[in-house]
């Protein structure tokens, strides 16, 4: 059976998406609480970070789509598969990727509750993780022999 090669424009476009939605963050994370909260800034920072977590979701399935037993369904398994393939780093799996997983449904579900001091935090804090993860993606785009992969 042939193994089907990552596609790297697909990759790169959600790539060149994920930074996009980055920019917006950091230049939203500038702002102090009250100017956050009050305004629009809280609203557009969901929206930007809800993007930003689908596209590293959106690459990883792409990627376990084209590793035999890597099909994954849940959000926490595809962020679990990202590490046993050592596509990024078991650890950063397991603890960043898996809540950024969980991070992802709280929006997606449960988004009444979450509130603007959480946000501001996050994109205050923890824009680094989606930088760590890219990074990890752009490794394999230039190294794919390493994880036993092909890019087309």
């Amino acid at each position: 059976m042939k193994k089907l090669s990552i596609e790297k424009a697909i990759v790169v476009k959600r790539i060149e998406g994920i930074e996009t939605e980055l920019a917006e963050l950091k230049n939203l994370s500038q702002q102090n609480l009250d100017e956050f909260s009050q305004g629009t800034g809280w609203k557009l920072a969901e929206f930007h970070l809800h993007r930003a977590l689908e596209g590293v979701f959106n690459i990883s399935t792409h990627i376990l789509s084209r590793i035999p037993g890597g099909q994954a369904t849940q959000y926490k398994e595809i962020a679990l598969k990202m590490g046993e393939h050592h596509i990024v780093p078991n650890e950063f799996a397991e603890k960043t990727l898996v809540k950024m997983a969980k991070y992802r449904n709280r929006l997606v579900h449960f988004y009444a509750q979450v509130s603007c001091q959480e946000l501001h935090q996050i994109i205050s804090k923890d824009l680094g993780d989606f930088e760590f993860f890219l990074s990890s993606i752009k490794n394999l785009l230039e190294h794919p022999e390493t994880f036993e992969l092909a890019v087309e």
